[in-house]
């Protein structure tokens, strides 16, 4: 239930969260299913046992944080529904942790220097793309690679080394036709993700194309050769 007499603001409040997530791993996953909806500026969560089990997100803008609160409500989140409302304000992420929101001043200059860098055809999170959101061609010893078909298999790169499975599941379990998310131990920073056909992996290849799963590391998906 969503409190009406809060009005929509830039910060969502998340309860009803798995306690048992580690607070940083609990962080990173919010910010990786949240960024989807828009720039994210900072995601708060404590582990003082009176605020365990909730966090903090603040948007950038009102319309994703608006997005956020009808589109993930009672979603499945490390196999508890969420329960998002807007907070009271800025006072509530302030009075939680110290100087975690971003003056105005400085977002403006953000949002300046993002409009700079936006320049030919690239996903919104940085990894340039063709027009249909695959990778765009990449170069090895001056000659383009090859370009794997279409298939069911995606390979995704660049991932932060502490990524783990479940993160990426939430990621993609969001699609049709998802089966599972594959990783190697031996291999840190890329995963393969696996669709019923290629259809549900283009299509979810084309969503999350340069997706930010943290501030610092945008996906590179591919098709995985076979």
């Amino acid at each position: 239930m969503l409190t009406a007499d809060i009005p929509p603001n830039q910060t969502i409040y998340v309860k009803n969260l798995n306690e048992k997530v580690k607070k940083e791993e609990l962080k990173r996953s919010l910010y990786a299913l949240f960024s989807q909806y828009g720039r994210i500026l900072d995601v708060v969560a404590l582990k003082t046992p009176k605020l365990r089990g909730q966090a903090w997100i603040v948007f950038s803008e009102v319309t994703a944080a608006s997005n956020a609160v009808r589109q993930m409500q009672n979603f499945p989140f490390y196999d508890k529904p969420m329960r998002i409302q807007y907070a009271k304000g800025k006072s509530d992420c302030i009075a939680k942790a110290d100087n975690t929101f971003v003056p105005k001043e400085k977002r403006r200059k953000q949002d300046d220097n993002t409009e700079k860098k936006r320049d030919g055809p690239q996903a919104t999170n940085g990894v340039r793309t063709d027009s249909n959101g695959t990778p765009a061609a990449t170069y090895r010893n001056g000659k383009p690679e090859e370009t794997t078909p279409p298939n069911n298999i995606l390979f995704v790169q660049n991932l932060p080394h502490d990524t783990t499975e479940d993160m990426l599941q939430l990621l993609f379990k969001q699609f049709p036709g998802f089966k599972e998310v594959r990783m190697i131990a031996a291999k840190p920073g890329i995963a393969f993700v696996e669709f019923d056909d290629e259809n549900q992996s283009s299509t979810a290849m084309q969503s999350l194309q340069g997706f930010k799963i943290t501030p610092q590391n945008s996906m590179a998906i591919s098709y995985a050769k076979k």
